[in-house]
């Protein structure tokens, strides 16, 4: 093994100094280089709240833009010879559902409008995340210039924080702690507390754009897959409001009784619910995505 070990500084030496490629007549290319830079654009939702006629649909088909909300970000990152981009990135933004939104078309959603229940939710998501971009996997010469344009796709995993909240009369209430689908109590031993922390996996595709030596821009769609049905707080079905009098505050359990179920704000004849009548569809879980503009600065290009 010692005697290996010369043999191996060698090899690592020359690896790192080796490049497969003049950039220009200026710049060699390294085999990597590494890449800082801001992103900017929307982040949506979909989950039981809100969406469009009938009694909702999976994936994009329910996705209202309407809902859509600005969203930011920072990330660092390494390419590999162009074709693997590995990256870390901090998004930041707000997502918001309401079933409001389905007022045109009230009599096809079974009662979804008149459910009349809302949220918003800030989100914080710190992300590992992998490009592949198919076009490099070609070997170009020297005289032949690489494109500037690459399609890419992008797998990862992310951890994020969300913390749903609802109006009532102007203030704006956390509804976690409310418990208002029996959280943490006895009579649901089933349903337990939800975290407010959570991983998550991601997918995507982007176009990344080479402006010069040191500037990247891409333009990225990135979903995520969620292990919650409670982003907007909504997941399974209503429980006696009585309840909350035995778990809660007195100013809590007022709230909450307010917040559960919301149909008599439409319509007060309303009568109030059974135990047990559908609230929201817990069959599938909540997710998120973005729609972001990315621009990135090179670090590691030589001089000839």
């Amino acid at each position: 093994m010692k005697r290996l070990i010369p043999y191996i500084g060698l090899f690592l030496y020359f690896s790192s100094n080796a490049q497969y490629y003049f950039y220009n007549d200026k710049y060699y290319y390294e085999d990597v280089v590494f890449e800082i830079g801001l992103t900017g654009g929307f982040m949506n939702s979909l989950t039981d709240l809100g969406g469009k006629k009938g009694i909702g649909k999976g994936f994009i088909k329910d996705y209202r833009w309407k809902t859509a909300r600005p969203s930011y970000g920072f990330y660092a990152a390494a390419n590999y010879r162009d074709i693997l981009t590995g990256r870390l990135e901090g998004t930041f933004g707000e997502i918001v559902g309401y079933d409001s939104i389905l007022k045109n078309v009230a009599a096809s959603t079974f009662g979804r409008y008149e459910r009349n229940l809302s949220f918003r939710s800030q989100i914080s998501e710190i992300q590992l995340a992998l490009e592949l971009h198919p076009l490099f996997f070609k070997n170009y010469d020297i005289d032949e210039e690489p494109p500037r344009l690459s399609p890419y796709g992008v797998v990862g995993a992310g951890y994020f924080s969300f913390n749903p909240e609802a109006n009532l009369n102007g203030q704006w209430y956390y509804l976690a702690p409310l418990r208002l689908e029996g959280q943490g109590m006895a009579e649901y031993p089933d349903r337990k507390p939800y975290k407010l922390k959570q991983l998550n996996l991601l997918g995507g595709i982007g176009l990344r754009y080479e402006i010069n030596s040191f500037m990247m821009v891409r333009l990225e769609f990135l979903h995520r897959k969620l292990f919650t049905d409670y982003l907007d707080d909504v997941s399974t079905d209503y429980i006696n409001p009585a309840l909350f009098g035995n778990y809660l505050s007195p100013s809590q359990a007022a709230i909450a009784t307010q917040l559960y179920f919301r149909r008599n704000q439409i319509n007060p004849a309303d009568a109030q619910p059974l135990p047990g009548d559908q609230r929201g569809d817990p069959k599938d879980m909540d997710c998120y995505f973005t729609v972001h503009a990315k621009v990135g600065f090179i670090i590691g290009r030589k001089r000839r």
